[in-house]
Order: structure tokens, then C-alpha cells, then sequence
């Protein structure tokens, strides 16, 4: 909802209780309750904040152009201030269009019998086209190997499903092309392509990311293999757009040994290493990525989350970008997010179950707001973290898959993000004598009676917003933590107070499934009433808030877990 008057905007993290059968054994149905004390000073503001939260993706791209995938772009984009990225898996994947679960094709590239290229765009333009149209960019992964370029063409289309082993994605599509000019060209024609249908100037606003994870499974040749792929790849884009933005490796878990190492050799090609298409040193670089992952498991037959290993990516991403010649360069978590599988259902792996509900929100809140402020220590020029999660068409109703809604209807995690488009401006310093500071929660999990509660706060001229989060890594119950917020040098003398809220009751259309009896086929007023429930709603009647002195003060109770957000307008 936008406001036609200044709003001041708090958005804090709630959940309602768990159910009974959730509690913890070792936790006491009461703890102390002591009121956590935040404050913002308004006219102390700092650098703006980025919109990094603005970029989703996902594997298979023929959901792009079906009936749910076109809602849930037109969502997306429209809850955003800015133009939303979107990064998808094989574009140039060879097949029949026909989507499955982490496969996709569009046929770009075939060959004659006489071995000469045979192009054809369509489908991928279908996808492309679909997001132009929405306002929305690209963020092209160029990849992956049409099967008359690959090397070991077969078995080339897979059929994995949950519970299969994940390695046999891994087929005739990932290996290195049998002939680097014929890839060099697919990219070239392709690019030049784009530019002869969206105009020079749209096309010089997208990303053009090399590949995908080549430091696993989704590269099937060596590392100098890699870095002749890149090579051939970005002397394509910018022999047919010069003014193109081309970068990778887009490699993932930086924490590791292996992968940091894997991310520094990457860039010192780049910088110092020998070109394999022009003979020169170095290869085009004007944007990094990597990709970062937390873990969560069951324990005690409940769901324990860690941020730890997907901070730890992030920060040790940012480290090895700060050593190279690159350091200034934008960067780009191409895949951000609480575990690495996002077709793999809480059925098969029931340490998903996380998805469905407020645990989502609650942590997606928390990390990319620790993910601000990673970027803001290691000083880097962190562009956007992608949420590797979209939908998932023809499948059961909240199955667990990490996605932004189900079978048309938005998740509680969608939310949180139409919330974070709710927050402009520059960042502003918080004071929070509890704060769990940032090196502890690198280090280990946050549990017990100590929850992470603290804030994001930003202001632009008449509008402030604060993201306040009560977080745990256990999804267990727990008693509300009482909280004072206090706002200094408030430009007004009245504001006018908005109270949206994500929680068990409000913009949470799982517990409103639940409530139904969980139907996996619904009628068209269900179907009404479950597309209701999954959009952000006000918790509370409108009301004023007094401005005393240029300080105002709200005070509320935060549940464990979940999301709220409080719009604040200064009427006078």
C-alpha cells in the first residue's frame, strides 16, 4: 500500500504461538519478560540502503509464461520500488519446453545435419518478454550446454524427482562445449538477438551471469575449463553490446576452503590470466556472484534453522573479493537462502518444513538484515541477494518446496518482501544495549532464553522505517518479548499509525488452509478466501500516535518469530 502522505514505517518481526504439541520438553511455559529498549535518531542518517532483496530466481523457466508463474511475477514486481532482477536455470538447455521439477528447456540451439547452428528464440524470448512487460530485468544466466554442443551429450535429459539422488541432475547439459567458437557465437547471436528486440538501452540494463555453481556438480569439466567457457562467453557479450554487464562464477558455498579458493582463482584470472580468445591478460569482469546457503535440520522432532553457514558464505565471499584487484566491483549473492534445494518438499526432507509458515518470514527478515550489515563491515558494493524461490506449478498444496506461493496463492515469506518495498531512504543507526552482536551469531546458533531481537532502520524525507525482529533458530514457542521503540527528532507532532502484521492470523494463508482442513482440491470461494488471507493485512483499526518534544515512543509486545510492520504518517 503506498501512502500519499510522509510515512514513518516500523517493521518488526511476530509470530503468534505454536501449538502445544510444538513445546519444547526443556522449555518452561513462562520466561522472564524483559522489555527491549530500541532507539533511532531520525535526523542521524547514513548511506542509502540498498534494495538488495529485490532479485528472486529459480530452475525451471517454462513456469515463467504459465498461469501462476505470470501472477506471481506481476507480485513481484509490483511490490517493489525498484525494477526486480530475475535469474533463472537452463535458458539455453535443449528440449521441448515441457517444465519438471530443477529441469527446463527453451531449444535455443540445435544443429543441422551437416553440423551448422540452427537458432531458434522463441521460448526464451516467452520468457523474456514476460518479464519486459512487467518492468522487471533479467538477470541472464548463460547457460547451460545444448546437447549438440556438449562434450558428453548423453544421458542428457534428466528425471529427478524428491527423493532420488539429487547428483543424477547432473547430465549431458553440464559439461563443456566440444567447440568453443560455436558457444562463442550462441552467445553472441543470442545477445545481439536481445538487442535487436528489446532496444540497446533495456538490454544495457541487464545482468549476463557465466554459468552456474561450476565449483560442484554443475560443471562437468576442470577449472581452467571453466575459465575458457567465461572467456569465449564474455568476449560475446560484449563484442555484440559493449555496454553489457557480464560477470561471474556464480559459485556457491565461498566459506569452504575448496569454493573460497575456487572464487580467488576465478578473479585472478580475470585480472592477471591469459585470455583464451584474444591471447591478452585477463577476461571482462563488471560484476561478481556468488551464492551463500544456511542449513537447517530436525531436532528433538522439530525444525532448527542456522544463518551461521549462509552468513559465513557471505562474509567469506565479501573477504576474498576485498584481496583481489576487484574489490570495488558490484557484487551479487545470486542465490541467498536458508538451505540449497528448493524442489526437495518437506516430505522427503522434513527439515523443510519450515517453508510453509512463519519460520520463513521470520528468518528471511533477520539474515538480509545481518546481510546489510556483513556488506557495511567488509565495505563492499553488495548490489543484491537473490531468494532462490518462486512456484511450482501442478503440485500439491504447501508441500513444503521453498517457494513464494502455491498453486496461485502467496506464502507468508511473500510478505516479508512487500514489506522490505516499504523501506527507502539512508540507513539509520540503532541503539540496542541487547543486541546479539554480529561476530557472535557468525559463530554459532541463536537459542535459548537469548533470541536475536534488533533492528534495520532507514528514513527518506518524511518517511522513516524500522525492521524490528524477535528471531530463534528453534521453531518452538516462546513467550513475546516486550519491546520500547523510541524515535528522536520526529518531524511532526502527530503520526498516523498503520499496524500490518504477519503471524499465525494475519497474511498467512497456510494457517488459513489449515483452518479449511488442509484440502488439496478447494472450491472457488476457498479459493477466494485463501488468496485473501496470503496478502498483507492490517492487524489493528488505524490510529494516532502523539508526537512529545520531537520524541515519540511505541511500545508493543514481539512474539518469537514472524513479521509486522508498523506505518507511521505524519499527518501535522
Amino acid at each position: 500500500m503506498k501512502s500519499h502522505i510522509f510515512p514513518f514505517v516500523v517493521l518488526l518481526a511476530v509470530q503468534g504461538p505454536a501449538s502445544p504439541a510444538q513445546k519444547s520438553p526443556q522449555q518452561p511455559d513462562t520466561l522472564p519478560a524483559i522489555t527491549r529498549s530500541l532507539t533511532i535518531d531520525w535526523k542521524d542518517q547514513g548511506k542509502p540502503l540498498q534494495p538488495l532483496w529485490a532479485y528472486f530466481g529459480y530452475d525451471e523457466p517454462n513456469y515463467t509464461y504459465m498461469k501462476d508463474g505470470k501472477k506471481l511475477l506481476g507480485e513481484i514486481a509490483a511490490l517493489s520500488p525498484v525494477p526486480v532482477y530475475v535469474r533463472c536455470h537452463n535458458l539455453l538447455t535443449t528440449g521441448d519446453g515441457q517444465p519438471a521439477l530443477k529441469w527446463g528447456s527453451t531449444n535455443a540451439y540445435t544443429e543441422d545435419d551437416k553440423g551448422r547452428p540452427v537458432y531458434d528464440w522463441h521460448i526464451v524470448d516467452s520468457i523474456f518478454d514476460t518479464y519486459v512487460q512487467r518492468g522487471m530485468k533479467p538477470l541472464a544466466e548463460i547457460g547451460f550446454m545444448p546437447e549438440a554442443l556438449s562434450t558428453h551429450p548423453h544421458p542428457y535429459r534428466h528425471y529427478w524427482r524428491p527423493g532420488v539422488q539429487y547428483d543424477s541432475v547432473y547430465t549431458g547439459w553440464a559439461y563443456p562445449p566440444n567447440d568453443d567458437k560455436k558457444w562463442g557465437e550462441l552467445i553472441y547471436q543470442w545477445v545481439k538477438h536481445c538487442t535487436q528486440r528489446y532496444g540497446e538501452q533495456e538490454v544495457n540494463t541487464w545482468l549476463w551471469e557465466v554459468w552456474n555453481e561450476p565449483n560442484i556438480g554443475y560443471w562437468k569439466g576442470t577449472q581452467e575449463d571453466y575459465f575458457r567457457l567465461y572467456d569465449y562467453a564474455a568476449d560475446a557479450v560484449k563484442r555484440a553490446l559493449p555496454g553489457a554487464r557480464v560477470g561471474g562464477p556464480a559459485t556457491t558455498g565461498p566459506r569452504s576452503e575448496r569454493a573460497g579458493l575456487w572464487l580467488q582463482h576465478f578473479l585472478a584470472h580475470c585480472a592477471e590470466g591469459k585470455n583464451e580468445v584474444t591471447g591478452g591478460k585477463g577476461a571482462p569482469l563488471d560484476f561478481i556472484s556468488f551464492h551463500a546457503k544456511g542449513s537447517p535440520r530436525i531436532v528433538e522432532g522439530h525444525v532448527r534453522m542456522n544463518r551461521s553457514p549462509e552468513l559465513n558464505d557471505v562474509a567469506r565471499g565479501f573477504e576474498v573479493v576485498k584481496a583481489s584487484a576487484f574489490k570495488g566491483l558490484p557484487i551479487y549473492i545470486t542465490e541467498c537462502d536458508p538451505e540449497g534445494c528448493a524442489a526437495c518438499g518437506m516430505a522427503t526432507n522434513p527439515e523443510n518444513a519450515y517453508r510453509n509458515g512463519t519460520m520463513y518470514s521470520s528468518y528471511t527478515a533477520a539474515s538480509f538484515a545481518r546481510i546489510y550489515d556483513l556488506a557495511a563491515q567488509y565495505d563492499v558494493d553488495l548490489e543484491g541477494a537473490m531468494s532462490w524461490a518462486f512456484e511450482f506449478e501442478g503440485q500439491k498444496w504447501f508441500d513444503g518446496f521453498r517457494d513464494l506461493a502455491t498453486n496461485g496463492i502467496d506464502k507468508p515469506v511473500l510478505n516479508v518482501f512487500r514489506m522490505y518495498g516499504l523501506m527507502r531512504g539512508n540507513r539509520l543507526k540503532v541503539e540496542n544495549p541487547g543486541e546479539i552482536p554480529l561476530d557472535s551469531i557468525l559463530k554459532g546458533a541463536v537459542r535459548g532464553n537469548e533470541p536475536d531481537i534488533h533492528a534495520l532502520a532507514t528514513a527518506y524525507k518524511g518517511t522513516a522505517s524500522v525492521m524490528i525482529w524477535n528471531y530463534e533458530d528453534d521453531d518452538l514457542p516462546g513467550e513475546p518479548a516486550p519491546v520500547a521503540l523510541t524515535i528522536r527528532n520526529v518531524p511532526g507532532t502527530d503520526i498516523l499509525l498503520q499496524h500490518y502484521q504477519i503471524d499465525e492470523e494475519h497474511s498467512n494463508a497456510y494457517t488459513a488452509w489449515k483452518k479449511m482442513g488442509s484440502p488439496q482440491a478447494v472450491t472457488d470461494d476457498q479459493y477466494a478466501t485463501l488468496e485473501k488471507a496470503g496478502k498483507l493485512e492490517l492487524a489493528e483499526p488505524l490510529q494516532h500516535i502523539r508526537v512529545s518534544e520531537g520524541t515519540a515512543i511505541v511500545k508493543f509486545d514481539l512474539p518469537r518469530h514472524g513479521v509486522s510492520l508498523l506505518r507511521l504518517s505524519i499527518t501535522h
